[in-house]
């Protein structure tokens, strides 16, 4: 039986569209526009010649660094996170012990604790150990503020795994190392990408930490310098648009590398 076109999901999808679409087109459109060609045309108009000036001066204007030192802090933040996680939620999951669940609910205190309550004492503690204005300085809390939360999933992921492949990895003589290895991290894909594209969002959309414990400019972080584009180039848009997308792209590069692996974490091992 030939099923009739759904043409209001159509026009459904088609307003959706528009409204996802419009902006990005606004943005990408801007960024190969001169600033004197945008300011004539407006922001729907089409391009009338491409130019690249807009991300060759971003560059030219620090923005460079700008990304490296991003860079740098979202590795080192995930990385931190995926050491640290796995073997914790891990214990969590399979430790029968109190102190192992009093631990974890104390440690899960730090999901009530909003950076803003603690930037003193976070800032006089960086100081006091040397780092501030080092990029250490902005990892060590950034990464720490992504544990509660990445504990919490990554246990959740884990505790799907079904007991009896634990059970029948114990009765085959596996140490708890050898099960961590090859069943428990193999089956925690989903909650691992969740763990890692959150690390990463956390640590490139940072502001509060770089604002507070860096000053000068060998440090300082993307989030940083788009506030000082906003304040240098105030109306140059095609500028600052092109500094926008330029921080976005890592970001996007992540999620699609991730998004699978992602998809099946929120929906439960093995995409059920």
């Amino acid at each position: 039986m030939k099923r009739r076109p759904h043409y209001l999901a159509g026009a459904g999808s088609l307003v959706w569209l528009l409204l996802v679409g419009l902006p990005l087109y606004v943005m990408l459109a801007a960024t190969v526009q001169t600033r004197t060609e945008y300011a004539r045309n407006g922001p729907l108009a089409l391009p009338e010649s491409f130019t690249f000036d807009n991300y060759t001066g971003a560059f030219s204007g620090g923005f460079g660094q700008y990304l490296v030192n991003t860079f740098i802090v979202t590795a080192s933040v995930i990385a931190l996170v995926l050491l640290l996680v796995p073997p914790l939620a891990f214990a969590i999951v399979r430790s029968r012990s109190r102190i192992t669940s009093g631990v974890f609910r104390l440690f899960l205190l730090g999901l009530a604790i909003p950076a803003q309550a603690v930037i003193v004492p976070m800032f006089y503690l960086i100081s006091k150990a040397g780092l501030y204005d080092n990029l250490i300085g902005v990892i060590l809390p950034t990464a720490a503020f992504c544990l509660p939360i990445s504990a919490l999933i990554l246990s959740g992921a884990m505790r799907d795994i079904s007991p009896e492949l634990y059970e029948a990895m114990a009765i085959d003589g596996a140490p708890p190392r050898q099960i961590f290895f090859r069943l428990v991290l193999p089956l925690s894909k989903g909650g691992l990408s969740t763990i890692v594209v959150f690390s990463a969002l956390q640590a490139w959309n940072g502001f509060l930490f770089p604002l507070v414990l860096t000053q000068s400019e060998s440090t300082k972080l993307i989030t940083l310098g788009l506030y000082d584009f906003q304040t240098e180039y105030g109306i140059n848009i095609p500028g600052l648009l092109a500094a926008v997308v330029l921080s976005t792209v890592p970001v996007l590069l992540v999620y699609l590398f991730a998004r699978r692996a992602l998809v099946q974490g929120l929906m439960g091992v093995g995409g059920k």
